[in-house]
Parts: structure tokens; C-alpha cells; sequence
């Protein structure tokens, strides 16, 4: 169709599509919708090859937000039967950190509920990053700790955090209807101080919150506009005991539209599936891999994910390779750019019209993929221990029934005496 004819053009020569052309994508048909996962596709190909990057959530400290994100499961006033912990010792993560290492990730995610960190929690953090480094060469740290104050971009940096993740979740339009304790901009705040500090920039969306296809295209285009250097797309968890608990909105064909519509307007960035991808994408998620080049790992923040050894096993049977610690995951106009930004990082333009964003984590998918006042994405898997038996799935489900059998609250990995995935 001319259409997406006219999108793998534009991807291939790294040109923004119009907000039709975008729309449009949005509004395909399910029969169309394998040409839709082909074409996005051949746009993945050229930038990112065959491979997939795993990334590796590590869930600092868990529950007891401030913040009232309606999609989060560590929302104030959540009763979701969450695990809750103070902050890990550096030691702790450090050992967290190494399960998804010999799983084969190459990112570790280092997430932490709250608004934002304080300066102590700073330089807690840049602890725990020396910790992992050291046990662990060649591995990307990427932080997600909620809104940042000035100068704290930079601590990290200096730490050693090659990257920095705030999704922005959904339009700016919509935001207030989501969260009332922060503002849009202040998310956008923090992404611009983690790229002038010259961190790499993650930020994301959750989609499944109610949102029109205006909204999701209005934060794809701002999350380009951002120039991050991966977008991780969530789908929204919807927790027993948060304010959006009733919101089933997606399809699996609903979610690959959105990750192509994604990939288009964003075509040689890192576009990460995240949060959710399970719950609603289920079998139909291999095909996803031919639009993404990045998942998370095993499980999320606060809900157990596909086990460790599945995700492996998935990237395989669909003929992809996981990505390497010695392999840079942007394509080098990107990269180079990067490299040659101030302080070494920092997300590359590309010479011309900007591009889009990510998520460090990902983006909470109902907090899944990040704090209250972060947004990141999947933590505590671990490829080489064994996976818990998975329960038969129920019959199909009338549409706009709720699914509450899908969600399984995290009991294991960082913060409990149970190894992940066990």
C-alpha cells in the first residue's frame, strides 16, 4: 500500500512522517496488519540489523511513592500487594545486576520509587554504579530516580551512569489527567538536564491509559523531538488497587501498531518494548521483534515478566541475535555523534532532523516500568535459572473484560530471598 510504501522511504532516509501518515498507522486494518509489521520492519533492518538488545531492570528501592501516577502500582494510596523495601545496598544490587549480565544484558536499569532523588541518594547511587562496573566490564548503567535537581544529572554522570531514563508517558494534553503531583514539563525537564549533562536520554510512553490516537502520536513526536536515544514503549499493567485497574483497552494487533507507528517516526533510534509486553502482546509478541531491537530481560519492577530463558529462547525461534556487550546498539551517525558530545555521552542527533527518545527503563506500564516519579521497565529476570511453571491460560475472554488473571505481582529477585525466575 502506498502508504507504507511511503513510511519505509522515510524511515530508510531517517525523515519525520506527517501526523496523517502517522494517524494513518494507527487505523490500519487487521489485514493489513502484517504488511504494517513487514514494513516497519524493513526500516528496523537497516538500522539495527537482526539484533536485540536485552536490558536488565534492578529494582533499588520499591513502593511508598509520593507521587499519584494513576498507572502506578507504588502510587501513594496503591493497595496493590506489592513488594515494598528501602534502598539496596550497593553489594545487593550489584548481585541483582549480575543475574541479568548472565542472561546476556548488556544494560542494567537502576530504578528507584519516588518524586526524585535527593543528593544523598545521588551519591547512593553512584556507589551502587561503581559496584556493578567493577564486578561487570563493558556493562551500560542506566538510572531512572524520578525528577532531577540541578547538578545531579552530572553526580551521575561522573559516576559513571552512561544513561539517564523519565518517560513522559503519555501527551502533553493528557498528563494532567494522569498525574496530578508533577507537571509534563517538569518530565521533559529532566530528560533536557540528563542530555545537557551528556547522559544518553531513555524516555518512553505507556500506552493503554485511555488515550486517543492523537495522544499517542503527540508523545511520539515529542519523544523525537527530544532527540533521546531509546523510546521504550509500555503497555499499561493495569494493577487490582490503582485508579486505572479497569483500563483493558489494548489487542495484541493494537500493540503492534503502535510499536510501528513508533519505529517510523523514530527509525534509528533504540525502540525498546517494555513493560506490558506479556499481558498484551502474549503469543503475538516474536512479531513484535521484527519492529523493536530492545527488550527487557526477565521480570519488571513490581510484576513477574516471561522467564529469563523464554525471552532467549523467543529471540532465537524468530530468527534474531542477542545483541553483544561489544557491539554499539545506534547506528554510527548516531553513535559518533554521541561520542563526540560533551563529557563523552549524551544522545547523538542526526544531523538534521531530530530524533526520538527512550526510556531508561522503560516506562512504567503500570508502574511496570519505573518509579512513580521515573518511568522505567523490566526488572529481576535471569536466563539461567529455572522458570516457574506457567499456568494454563483461561479461554479467550469476552473484549473490554477485565484480565486481572494476566498480572502476576512480582514475589522474587531484588529484594526478596527468592532468586529471579525461580
Amino acid at each position: 500500500m502506498d502508504l507504507l510504501n511511503t513510511l519505509v522511504d522515510k524511515g530508510l532516509r531517517r525523515e519525520l512522517p506527517t501526523r496523517e501518515e502517522a494517524l494513518a498507522v494507527l487505523a490500519t486494518s487487521d489485514d493489513e496488519l502484517l504488511d504494517v509489521v513487514a514494513a516497519a520492519g524493513k526500516v528496523r533492518r537497516q538500522w539495527f540489523g537482526r539484533r536485540v538488545k536485552l536490558n536488565y531492570l534492578v529494582n533499588l528501592k520499591s513502593g511508598l511513592c509520593p507521587e499519584d501516577c494513576s498507572y502506578c502500582s507504588q502510587r501513594l494510596g496503591s493497595k496493590a500487594e506489592i513488594l515494598k523495601y528501602t534502598w539496596l545496598k550497593p553489594e545487593e544490587a550489584s548481585q541483582a545486576a549480575a543475574a541479568g549480565v548472565a542472561g546476556g544484558a548488556k544494560r542494567v536499569c537502576l530504578v528507584a520509587s519516588g518524586r526524585g532523588p535527593t543528593d544523598r541518594d545521588v551519591e547512593r547511587v553512584g556507589k551502587t554504579i561503581e559496584a556493578i562496573k567493577e564486578q561487570n566490564e563493558g556493562i551500560e548503567v542506566c538510572a531512572c530516580l524520578g525528577l532531577l535537581s540541578d547538578g545531579q544529572a552530572e553526580k551521575l554522570r561522573d559516576a559513571g551512569a552512561d544513561a539517564y531514563n523519565h518517560n513522559l508517558n503519555t501527551s502533553e494534553a493528557t498528563y494532567g489527567q494522569i498525574t496530578k503531583t508533577h507537571t509534563y514539563a517538569d518530565r521533559v525537564d529532566t530528560v533536557e538536564k540528563a542530555h545537557a549533562a551528556g547522559l544518553s536520554a531513555c524516555s518512553g510512553l505507556i500506552a493503554g491509559m485511555g488515550e486517543t490516537d492523537e495522544d499517542l502520536v503527540d508523545v511520539v513526536f515529542s519523544l523525537r523531538e527530544l532527540d533521546a536515544d531509546s523510546v521504550p514503549v509500555n503497555f499499561l499493567i493495569p494493577f487490582e488497587g490503582t485508579p486505572l485497574a479497569k483500563e483493558w483497552n489494548l489487542t495484541p494487533q493494537r500493540c503492534l501498531r503502535i510499536l510501528a507507528m513508533a519505529r517510523f517516526v523514530c527509525p534509528d533510534v533504540e525502540v525498546r518494548l517494555a513493560g506490558g509486553r506479556e499481558v498484551h502482546l502474549r503469543s503475538m509478541q516474536p512479531l513484535a521483534l521484527n519492529i523493536v531491537n530492545s527488550i527487557f530481560l526477565g521480570d519488571y519492577l513490581t510484576s513477574e515478566g516471561q522467564a529469563g530463558q523464554a525471552d532467549l529462547d523467543m529471540i532465537a525461534d524468530a530468527g534474531f541475535e542477542v545483541e553483544g556487550a561489544g557491539t554499539t546498539t545506534l547506528p554510527a551517525h548516531r553513535s559518533d555523534l554521541a561520542d563526540a558530545a560533551p563529557s563523552g555521552g549524551g544522545c547523538g542527533s542526526n544531523g538534521g532532523a531530530s530524533l526520538c527518545g527512550s526510556g531508561a527503563g522503560a516506562a512504567s506500564a503500570g508502574d511496570e516500568a519505573a518509579g512513580c516519579g521515573s518511568a522505567c521497565g523490566g526488572c529481576s529476570g535471569h536466563a539461567h535459572a529455572e522458570a516457574a511453571p506457567v499456568p494454563a491460560q483461561p479461554a479467550q475472554a469476552e473484549p473490554g473484560a477485565l484480565r486481572s488473571d494476566l498480572v502476576a505481582v512480582r514475589r522474587r529477585g531484588a529484594g526478596t530471598d527468592i532468586a529471579p525466575n525461580a
